[in-house]
């Protein structure tokens, strides 16, 4: 593998199309990313989504992660028919079964793999300690940190056994603020002590579980950083997440277009402090431009010294493992396998039975 292509492999980037094209597989074979997010605007028919990570596959030199966001409620991609309309996380929850977590994700994995998914940037490992968070709300298994482990947990193995990457998110943990980090730099106040009861607390039960990827957060955290959001501060993702807390799998970061990192930092240095910090997988959702000029920044500050190749190659083999871990199975399935699992009445009847027994919680 040369620089030009360890580098693509550290981006997952996001683009405009929803069919295959002559463009967008030059796209992928130019910057060799290491994975693609999609969102509705790629999004048809199953079949329509299946094509889509098929050709992108092949034109691809090095297997695809294609993630997407499946919490289920509000969050949810695949909104169209005949899909699955899963219960939000708050909903299962309430019910509070782990066993029916796990169906719930194994379920929503089973959807995913049959179309060509295979990263879910689920479980959401937040605890809602402040009801009013203007992103969340909605978004966590409740506010009771243990509760919150306990079923991300279950949400994470569940989309395990179907071969489906979980990333948990949003590390050091997003319940309790007020402000959206898609719009700006939210302050999480707390000290050590209760970060680690509450906020981090999910995190760590699911590192230990072995979940193989963790998101970051938009967030300060003077506690821990007083000058640099997680996402790009060294002392929250590796004193903290790696060396306190002994994670070894992938960090990933949540969009770097986002305003709580954009307002201050553009995304080619946002890209190499997030590098430097100790992260893996850089999100740009959108922006040709940007994400070239990302990919640019850090094959530069490779070039100059500020980034070492063992830095780059590190993320590489990390990625590496979990390719060969998680991607087992690289095409989407043929159109009558897609038929009898994507909105089949097994997975109704388990989306209608959660929402029954929340009511009747």
């Amino acid at each position: 593998m040369t620089l030009h292509e360890a580098i693509g492999q550290l981006f997952i980037l996001g683009f405009e199309d929803h069919t295959p094209s002559e463009a967008l597989e030059t796209f992928v074979r130019d910057l060799t990313p290491g994975g693609l997010i999609l969102f509705g605007r790629n999004l048809g028919s199953p079949e329509e989504i299946a094509a889509l990570t098929n050709a992108l596959q092949t034109a691809s030199p090095t297997p695809l992660f294609f993630a997407i966001d499946q919490e289920g409620g509000k969050v949810a991609r695949l909104q169209q028919s005949p899909f699955t309309q899963w219960p939000s996380a708050s909903v299962v929850g309430a019910v509070d079964s782990i066993e029916l977590t796990h169906a719930v994700a194994s379920a929503i994995a089973r959807e995913l793999k049959v179309v060509g998914i295979n990263m879910n940037m689920a479980p959401v490992l937040d605890v809602l300690s402040n009801p009013a968070n203007p992103v969340m709300a909605g978004r966590c298994y409740g506010s009771d940190a243990h509760l919150v482990a306990q079923h991300g947990i279950a949400f994470y193995r569940g989309l395990a056994s179907e071969d489906v990457i979980a990333v948990g998110k949003h590390f050091p943990g997003h319940g309790d603020t007020a402000v959206d980090s898609h719009l700006a730099l939210p302050v999480v106040p707390h000290d050590v002590d209760r970060l680690s009861a509450v906020e981090l607390a999910p995190f760590a039960a699911a590192i230990k579980a072995g979940i193989p990827a963790l998101m970051t957060a938009h967030l300060l955290l003077p506690a821990l950083d007083s000058e640099r959001p997680a996402t790009l501060s060294r002392s929250i993702l590796t004193d903290l997440l790696r060396e306190h807390l002994g994670f070894r799998n992938l960090v990933i970061s949540d969009d770097l277009l986002m305003q709580g990192i954009a307002d201050s930092t553009p995304p080619g240095e946002a890209a190499i402090r997030f590098l430097e910090a100790g992260g893996d997988l850089m999100l740009i959702c959108q922006d040709d431009a940007a994400q070239r000029q990302a990919i640019r920044a850090v094959a530069e500050a490779v070039e100059t010294g500020r980034l070492s190749e063992a830095r780059v190659l590190a993320s590489c083999n990390r990625i590496a493992v979990a390719k060969a871990q998680y991607l087992r199975r690289k095409s989407a399935a043929s159109a009558g396998e897609i038929r009898d699992v994507v909105g089949c009445e097994a997975h109704r009847q388990l989306a209608a039975r959660v929402v029954e027994d929340c009511e009747g919680a």
